[in-house]
């Protein structure tokens, strides 16, 4: 057995030994860090929810952003001073009322200056009024009508959500499967929702496809940035902001997504999810549909010639092929077909996977989509697998358990399963 101690992913580690300074640094750091994590503890058991604390927060977080009992103790000093008092039924939006705590409001407070997302932004600290986020075409922060106390609430709860949303991108980007960040910024797209005009709060939800769009540029992959960019469409589409559907465009940016990487998992996920609406949002015959499950066979098909080793192609290769064969009680593709119709298209595709083997002989994956597809054809046609069939799994097994023998005693249930080991097919 290879020793693969010291190594990770290929890569040999090296003990670095550290010098007496280094640790002396890093004794400092973690004393720093504790100082400042009992200054929060201390603050909370006083209930002191200030805008010192929330500066407090913000210098912990910058350090450890998965500390998630410090992004509550975050909403906490907002909503107990830096965002407005809120009254049962005063959203603008004209959304359902906040379920948030508030408290006694104290002044409000703005950021000194504003910064773009590659730097550390500013948070409220102070009750003069720097350099305001907003877009142009948005006034900026105090409002130019004290009187106006609502509009003065609005303005300055905008404000701090911007600084908010700032705050957390310089995180994401160095944190960007983080939990907590992520959950954070929802929560403050939420107030803006509660708290601010439709018009105002819908542009702050729409600047968030952006982002995601950055975010998955850097890592196409990223299921984190994926399940967000599907809740920001949801609420897009929501009559909170005075939406309409987004299936469309959404089902174009899965296919734009898989051309960049055929092994996007979470494009051909979303895809299928995508899907049954779509298709009822077409108003689409049975004709449509057949055609439609025509093209996205197709297009499976042009990915699975280049890349038949990849587990997420498939993945939507099969979740078309249970569109065929698990129709009922199920929103489908094309739910008419016949049953002859539904056994020629896996007929069909059987024979499609079967040239696969000729140019990739020793990928299991091509077997177990060969073996799973033939008795379901079977199945389909109410009958047993004939002669040519049994010595066909036969040979798929055989070849499954070299090309994972890990699991040879799943292989050998299987052929168990068929009636293989009775007939004696299945010796070696």
């Amino acid at each position: 057995m290879a020793d693969h101690s010291g190594v990770s992913h290929g890569v040999a580690r090296t003990s670095r030994e550290r010098t007496a300074e280094q640790k002396l640094v890093e004794t400092e750091k973690i004393t720093k860090y504790r100082e400042l994590e009992d200054e929060v503890r201390a603050a909370v058991v006083r209930n002191e929810y200030t805008p010192e604390l929330f500066q407090l927060t913000s210098k912990l977080l910058r350090i450890n952003p998965e500390y998630y009992t410090i992004w509550n103790v975050r909403r906490r000093s907002l909503i107990s001073g830096l965002l407005s008092k809120r009254s049962a039924g005063s959203s603008p939006s004209k959304a359902s009322p906040s379920t948030s705590p508030t408290a006694t409001t104290t002044t409000p407070s703005a950021a000194s200056s504003s910064s773009s997302s590659t730097a550390t932004p500013p948070v409220p600290e102070s009750s003069t009024a720097g350099k305001s986020s907003s877009t142009a075409d948005e006034p900026a922060f105090p409002p130019s009508n004290p009187g106006d106390e609502t509009a003065a609430a609005e303005q300055k709860d905008r404000e701090i959500l911007r600084l908010e949303l700032d705050f957390t991108i310089p995180l994401l980007m160095k944190s960007p499967k983080c939990y907590w960040i992520w959950n954070y910024r929802l929560w403050i797209l939420q107030q803006a929702i509660e708290r601010l005009q439709v018009a105002v709060s819908r542009r702050i939800w729409e600047e968030e496809l952006g982002l995601v769009e950055k975010m998955l540029n850097r890592d196409k992959r990223n299921f984190h940035a994926w399940g967000y960019r599907r809740h920001v469409v949801e609420q897009l589409e929501s009559s909170s902001l005075a939406g309409a559907s987004m299936v469309e465009t959404e089902f174009e940016y899965t296919t734009k997504m898989i051309r960049q990487d055929l092994s996007n998992f979470s494009a051909w996920h979303r895809r299928s999810k995508l899907i049954p609406r779509l298709l009822d949002e077409r108003h689409a015959d049975d004709m449509v549909r057949k055609d439609f499950l025509d093209r996205e066979l197709n297009f499976i098909r042009e990915k699975l010639n280049v890349g038949p080793e990849d587990y997420s192609l498939w993945y939507y290769h099969q979740f078309l092929m249970l569109n065929l064969l698990n129709y009922v009680g199920h929103p489908t593709i094309a739910p008419t077909l016949t049953n002859d119709e539904r056994a020629a298209y896996i007929t069909r595709e059987i024979d499609d996977i079967k040239d696969l083997l000729e140019d990739y002989p020793d990928y299991k994956l091509i077997y177990e989509a060969l073996l799973d597809y033939t008795l379901s054809l079977c199945q389909v046609e109410g009958r047993k697998p004939d002669s040519s069939e049994k010595e066909q799994l036969i040979e798929w097994l055989r070849q499954l358990k070299r090309l994972d023998p890990m699991r040879d005693g799943r292989w050998t249930d299987l052929e168990r399963d068929c009636g293989l080991l009775k007939l004696g097919f299945g010796k070696n």
